[in-house]
């Protein structure tokens, strides 16, 4: 009678590659910077100024060359304050003091950029920035 001698069947462990790789994931989803890209095309004009951080609370109101105002990246169907003012408000029904940022086009009307600032105004936000470029040194 003959005896073989059985040899051990071989296997790998798939589990701890499988926590490294997903450690790796999580490690590179938490590193990653993401910016905001807007599908809005301005051309801000030029200013020296410091730089300031972006709060995530922010409501930004963006105008195009062709004068037509964006909130928060929505276009509004007209230019008129009531307008503006009616998007606007369920976006201030939480905090009054929230930042307002408007981004305008440097080739727009003066008068788009007045009607932002007049909304604003009339519904007493006091913390209002203008968006610009900074100039090349």
């Amino acid at each position: 009678m003959l005896i073989r001698n059985k040899k051990p069947e071989v296997t790998v462990n798939l589990t701890p590659l499988i926590d490294v790789v997903f450690l790796l994931l999580i490690f590179f989803m938490v590193s990653t910077s993401f910016t905001r890209e807007t599908q809005i095309k301005l051309d801000l004009p030029k200013a020296d100024v410091e730089v300031l951080e972006s709060d995530p609370e922010m409501i930004e109101i963006s105008i195009d060359k062709e004068g037509r105002i964006f909130i928060n990246g929505k276009a509004l169907a007209n230019n008129e304050i009531d307008t503006i003012k009616k998007v606007m408000q369920p976006l201030l029904a939480k905090n009054n003091q929230i930042p307002v940022v408007i981004s305008a086009d440097a080739n727009t009307a003066y008068q788009s950029v007045v009607i932002a600032m007049d909304a604003t105004a009339q519904m007493g936000i006091t913390n209002l920035k203008m968006a610009t470029q900074r100039t090349q040194e």
